[in-house]
This record gives C-alpha cells, structure tokens and sequence, in this order.
C-alpha cells in the first residue's frame, strides 16, 4: 500500500493518498468499522471531528489512519495533525466529501476522521485509592447511555468505567459520538459478573447499586469511607440478584409524580455527582 499523493511524490504534510473512489479497498475497511467484529478483529475504532482527533492523540492514543475531506486541506490544525499522524506510521488519506460522508453515514459530515487503536483497561490493573469513584454498568445495551455516562463520568471526576457482562460497545461510531471526546479521557474496563465479584473481594471497595428495593436513600450513603464502585443494572431489567447481593448498600432515589424510573443515563449522573459532593465536602474539611 502506497503511502504517496498519487503520482506526484510526498506531499507538504507528510505522505498523503488521494481517495475519491468508493470501492477503494483502504475506504472499505473503514466503513467495516461499524461493525463490532470488524472493530475487534482489527483492534481499531473511528472518531469524527477535529476536536475528537485533537483530543485523542494529544492524550497519546495511537491514530492509525487520518482521513479528512478535500475542503479541510490546508487548514493548520488539520496539517498539525496530518503531519503527527504521518510521525507515528499512520497513513493520511485526503477524500472528496462523498467519500467522507459514506464513511461516516451521514449527509452532513465531519471534515476530519481519525482511526484509533482500541484501548482497555486491564480490570487487575484497577487499584481504586481513597476518594475515588468508578461507575460499574451491567449489561448497558444502549449507546446513548453508555456514552453519556462515560462523558458524565469524565465530568464527574468518577476514575472510570467497568462494563459488567455483555454490553454494548464503547467504541461503536455511535457511543463515540455521545461521549464527545470523553472516551479518550476515561478509562474503561470490561469483566464477567464473576470477573467483577472476585475484583471486588479483593479491592477494597464499597459498591453502591441503584436497586428497585433499595433501602437506603442515595444522598445519606457514606461515600468517604472507602473507594466507591457505583453499580448500575440494566436498561429494561435493573440488576440481577446475584450482583445485587454483593453490593455494600442497595440504595434509590427517592420519586415523586408519576414516572417510576430514571433513565439509566440520568440516574448514573445522579448517582456520580453525589458521590462527588461528598467527597468535595470532604477536601473542603481538610
């Protein structure tokens, strides 16, 4: 595979190849990105937007392919980031806008689209430390709560997040895209209910877990004790009995009108800013 602006040798930003072809085979790895065999197999994952690209490689995630649009050359920050792309082996593929909206199944596109290496925190590498929050989600389905949560969680100060079971993915196009970014900030691990119980024997944490026959009210929860893992059940079926039965306090947030739940976004965020007013609390007592 040629690195090189067709036919005319090396340009300004490094190496770039030329895209305007749809059947390109290059494009066409791409857009396998929206599949998650496809992201697995390869270990790679798309993000949209300058700002996206800007953030991820300035926190040192590996690009492997930055594509953007003819309309977007010449612009500094995109030659700043052609040019680091090209420095750390990456390929640079400058498209016409056909081509970047079919990447990015969208009528409207973004100019810039960076390629990622995937990036997971090891759940044994987790060593939670006093004041800290992790988020746990079991069996989150939906993209739009998995990545408002982990923007949430960015804006929190929670530590990380745990996916427990079979989840949706962190690095689908669409979760990216409701992270804003805040999925190059936040750490995430991913574990097995088993995988996650035996962590928690041994990692010195409190685990609070939203419930349906939770006993304690959410806000009178001590969250300074120990580190915090806040545990959060499935969109549709809350959370099983076998996890339930391992958190420290089962606790809810008190309702009052007619709707009976949260949305699981909504009551994550709930849940990680309180624990942050606790703690905020607790340096301000120092």
């Amino acid at each position: 595979m040629s690195h090189e602006h067709r036919g005319h040798g090396p340009h300004k930003v490094g190496h770039v190849k030329e895209v305007t072809s749809l059947a390109n085979p290059i494009i066409k790895d791409i857009k396998a990105l929206t599949n998650k065999k496809s992201r697995e197999e390869s270990g790679t994952f798309m993000a949209e937007g300058l700002k996206l690209v800007i953030d991820a490689i300035e926190l040192g995630w590996t690009i492997r392919t930055l594509v953007y649009a003819k309309a977007a050359k010449g612009k500094p920050l995109v030659e700043q980031m052609a040019a680091r792309t090209v420095a750390s082996g990456g390929l640079v593929l400058e498209v016409s806008e056909k081509v970047i909206s079919s990447i990015t199944r969208r009528d409207n596109p973004q100019m810039v689209v960076g390629i990622f290496e995937s990036r997971w925190k090891p759940l044994r590498e987790i060593h939670p430390k006093q004041g800290e929050t992790w988020i746990a989600l079991d069996r989150v389905r939906d993209p739009g709560n998995l990545g408002t949560i982990i923007r949430t969680a960015d804006a929190a100060g929670a530590s990380g997040v745990i996916l427990v079971g079979e989840t949706t993915d962190p690095f689908s196009l669409e979760t990216v895209r409701a992270t804003m970014g805040s999925v190059f900030a936040v750490p995430v691990a991913r574990a097995t209910p088993e995988e996650f119980i035996s962590w928690k024997k041994h990692a010195g944490v409190s685990v609070v877990a939203t419930h349906l026959t939770g006993s304690v009210d959410y806000r009178t929860i001590d969250y300074k004790k120990r580190p915090v893992v806040i545990l959060m059940g499935n969109e549709q079926s809350g959370l099983p009995e076998h996890l339930a039965k391992e958190a420290d306090a089962l606790a809810r947030i008190p309702q009052q009108g007619r709707a009976d739940s949260l949305n699981l976004a909504v009551a994550s965020a709930v849940m990680l800013f309180e624990a942050r007013r606790h703690l905020l609390s607790l340096d301000e007592a120092k």
